[in-house]
């Protein structure tokens, strides 16, 4: 059965430029290449639904350089998302999920644009998390119930996060086999694949390959 959901960890950029003798931070490049290509692919295997991790909370104590490269890129990326023509012939609702606050105004207003610009949309859902912190994000939740008065449950928990929905295959890049705070709360019954390829290396075959492998996953869901 095909995953409606499916998150991404986008690790390895900066390794695949260093193998390319480049700069560390012109990997970014290569990886955005990769993730323009995504939605392709999604839409051809029919997968609804991908949560993308590209920025963490950790990722601002980057080195300056570096950071204003990255925020650079972002600001470049959202504007040709922005004007993308697949965002309304496919009615995709974009979303980015994070302490969106911590960043610069232009970028906040361009973010703004965009999820107002697609909110309507239900056909496909594609959410950036930026200034994303799993931890951080169940906090926050907590602060709102708490400020509302309700009781602080599961459901109400889950109503209050930056993502409600939970995916159902999580895919890492990079070769690291950890969870870096990505989807705590969302991610119990996750499939996981660790992957050594970096992301700027990834292919639809390597898609296809972990969706083949969550088919053959008996998911008993603790019982």
């Amino acid at each position: 059965m095909t995953p409606a959901h499916i998150a991404i960890i986008l690790d390895g950029n900066r390794r695949f430029a260093k193998r390319l003798m480049l700069e560390p931070w012109r990997g970014h490049e290569f990886g955005a290449e990769k993730a323009e290509k995504l939605f392709d692919w999604c839409k051809e295997i029919g997968i609804k639904e991908m949560t993308l991790y590209c920025f963490s909370l950790e990722n601002f104590n980057r080195p300056k350089k570096e950071f204003n490269y990255l925020m650079n890129m972002f600001k470049k990326e959202f504007s040709k998302l922005k004007d993308d023509k697949r965002i309304k012939e496919n009615k995709i609702k974009i979303r980015f999920i994070g302490k969106k606050e911590l960043f610069n105004k232009e970028l906040q207003k361009l973010m703004k644009e965009i999820e107002e610009m697609t909110k309507n949309y239900s056909s496909y859902n594609i959410n950036f998390a930026l200034a994303y912190g799993g931890r951080q994000e169940i906090v926050e939740a907590c602060k709102k119930l708490l400020a509302s008065g309700k009781e602080i449950n599961e459901e109400n928990l889950k109503k209050n996060l930056w993502l409600s929905s939970e995916p159902e295959i999580i895919i890492r890049t990079g070769g690291e086999k950890r969870t870096s705070n990505f989807l705590p709360f969302q991610s119990v019954y996750s499939e996981w694949f660790f992957l050594d390829k970096t992301w700027p290396e990834f292919e639809k075959e390597d898609l296809l390959t972990c969706i083949q492998e969550f088919e053959k996953r008996e998911r008993r869901f603790g019982k």
